[in-house]
C-alpha cells in the first residue's frame, strides 16, 4: 500500500498523469467496486504482507501507533500468518479465493446490467482495500478507460468506520497523488435500503418454504470493539436495523430473531452479545433448531464459510442443537445484483444524463440517441 503523500515533507511533490490528456475519448463514467481483500494464496508467506497491511490501518486497531507496532511484529505476526493460512486452505477453491471470486462476479454483473440502461459509457472495476486488486490499480484501470467521474461503491451495507471510511481514505490516498483527480462520489452504505432488506428477505423466505421454518432466526455481523460505538460509530445501530427490516418483511415475531457479533480479535469488550458464546448457549435455553444469516456480508468469505458455516456450527451442535443451517450470502444472486445496479443508477444522478459531462461534438447527440432506444425497448451495445 502506497504511503499518502506529505504535501508538508520539504519534498517537491511529483503527480501522476498523462502527458497526453483524452480529449478525443468519450467521457465515461467509472464504478469502483471495493471489498475488504483477500490474500494472494492461503500460506503463511501471503498471509503475512496482507494481515500487515489490514491490521497497520488505523481504522481497524485505533492504539497509538508505537505500541501497537510493536504487538504486532513482535506477537501478532510471528504467529497469526500459520493459523489463518490454515484456514484459508479450508475455502479456498481452483479459482482462488472465494472473496475475490464472488466479488469479480458481482463486478460482472453489475457491469452488465449498467451497460443495458447507461445512456454513456460505464465502466466498472474491482479494487480491494488490502491485497490485490489494489484500489489503486482499479482507479488507474479507470482512468485509462477515460472516466473522469468516479462512483466509489464500497459493499459494505451498514457503514463503519473500519470499514466504508477506510475505504474513502485508501481512494483518497491514492487520488492525492493525481494530477487530474475526477470528480469522486461514494455510495455510504444500503442497511435500509428496501431492494436490499428484499433480496435478504427473499433468500430466507426461499429456504423456509422448502425445508420449514427453524425455531429461531440469527443475524450475525462481523463485530467492532465496544469502545468504537461508544466514540460514536453508527454500524451497532445500523445492524440492528437492518435485522429489524428484515424480520418485518418476514413477518416474524421479535422474541424469533437474534443479532450478535462474530470475529473478535483481541482481548478487550466488543460489541454483545458475542455470536459464539450465543449459539453455545442457546441449546441450553431449550433452542434446537437455528438459522444464521449473515447480511453484513456482501460475499461469502473466509467469515461466513469457516467461522459460521463451520466452526459455530460445531458449537451449537456440540451444545445440543440438533439442526443448523447456514443462509449463504446474498453473492451474485440476480435481486442482489439487480439492487446494486439500482442503487448505482441513483448515486449517478445527473451524471447519466445525455451531455452531462464534457463531450467529444455528436457526443451528446449519439447519448440522446441512445436514450431514446433504450426507452423504446432496445439494448445498448457495450460501453466503452
Amino acid at each position: 500500500m502506497a504511503e499518502p503523500l506529505r504535501l508538508d515533507s520539504g519534498v517537491m511533490p511529483t503527480y501522476r498523469g498523462e502527458t497526453t490528456p483524452p480529449h478525443d475519448q468519450p467521457a465515461a463514467i467509472g464504478i469502483l467496486v471495493s471489498n475488504l481483500g483477500t490474500p494472494a494464496a492461503p500460506t503463511a508467506r501471503a498471509l503475512r504482507p496482507y494481515l500487515r497491511q489490514f491490521l497497520l490501518d488505523p481504522r481497524v486497531i485505533e492504539l497509538p501507533r508505537a505500541l501497537w507496532w510493536t504487538i504486532l511484529h513482535l506477537f501478532v505476526l510471528t504467529r497469526r500468518p500459520r493459523r489463518s493460512a490454515a484456514l484459508y486452505k479450508q475455502v479456498w477453491s481452483p479459482e482462488g479465493s472465494p472473496l475475490l471470486v464472488m466479488s469479480r462476479r458481482q463486478a460482472a454483473g453489475l457491469a452488465e446490467r449498467l451497460a443495458r440502461r447507461a445512456p454513456v459509457p460505464v465502466h466498472v472495476a474491482l479494487g480491494m482495500r488490502y491485497g490485490e486488486p489494489s484500489l489503486a490499480a482499479a482507479l488507474a484501470e479507470l482512468a485509462g478507460k477515460g472516466c473522469r467521474r468516479i462512483l466509489s461503491l464500497p459493499l459494505y451495507p451498514q457503514y463503519a468506520a473500519a470499514t466504508t471510511a477506510s475505504t474513502f481514505d485508501g481512494v483518497a490516498a491514492e487520488l492525492v497523488r493525481w494530477r487530474w483527480v475526477p470528480e469522486l462520489r461514494t455510495v455510504h452504505g444500503y442497511h435500509d435500503e428496501p431492494g436490499y432488506v428484499a433480496a435478504l428477505a427473499a433468500t430466507i423466505d426461499e429456504l423456509w418454504r422448502r425445508d420449514g421454518e427453524p425455531e429461531r432466526l440469527l443475524f450475525s455481523f462481523h463485530g467492532m470493539p465496544k469502545r468504537y460505538f461508544d466514540a460514536g460509530d453508527p454500524y451497532f445501530c445500523f445492524c440492528h436495523k437492518t435485522a429489524r427490516l428484515v424480520g418485518e418483511r418476514l413477518g416474524l415475531p421479535a422474541e424469533r430473531t437474534i443479532v450478535a457479533f462474530q470475529s473478535r480479535f483481541g482481548k478487550e469488550e466488543w460489541l454483545r452479545p458475542y455470536t459464539d458464546e450465543t449459539l453455545r448457549a442457546l441449546p441450553g435455553r431449550g433452542v434446537r433448531a437455528i438459522d444464521v444469516v449473515c447480511p453484513g456480508f456482501a460475499s461469502d468469505c473466509l467469515e461466513t464459510l469457516e467461522e459460521i458455516d463451520g466452526l459455530n456450527r460445531e458449537l451449537f451442535l456440540h451444545a445440543g442443537g440438533e439442526r443448523y443451517r447456514y443462509i449463504p450470502c446474498l453473492n451474485d444472486r440476480a435481486d442482489h445484483l439487480d439492487f446494486l445496479a439500482d442503487l448505482t443508477a441513483r448515486q449517478l444522478g445527473g451524471w447519466l444524463e445525455p451531455g452531462a459531462a464534457a463531450a467529444p461534438p455528436g457526443a451528446a447527440r449519439r447519448a440522446a440517441e441512445l436514450a431514446a432506444h433504450l426507452a423504446g425497448g432496445g439494448s445498448a451495445p457495450a460501453p466503452g
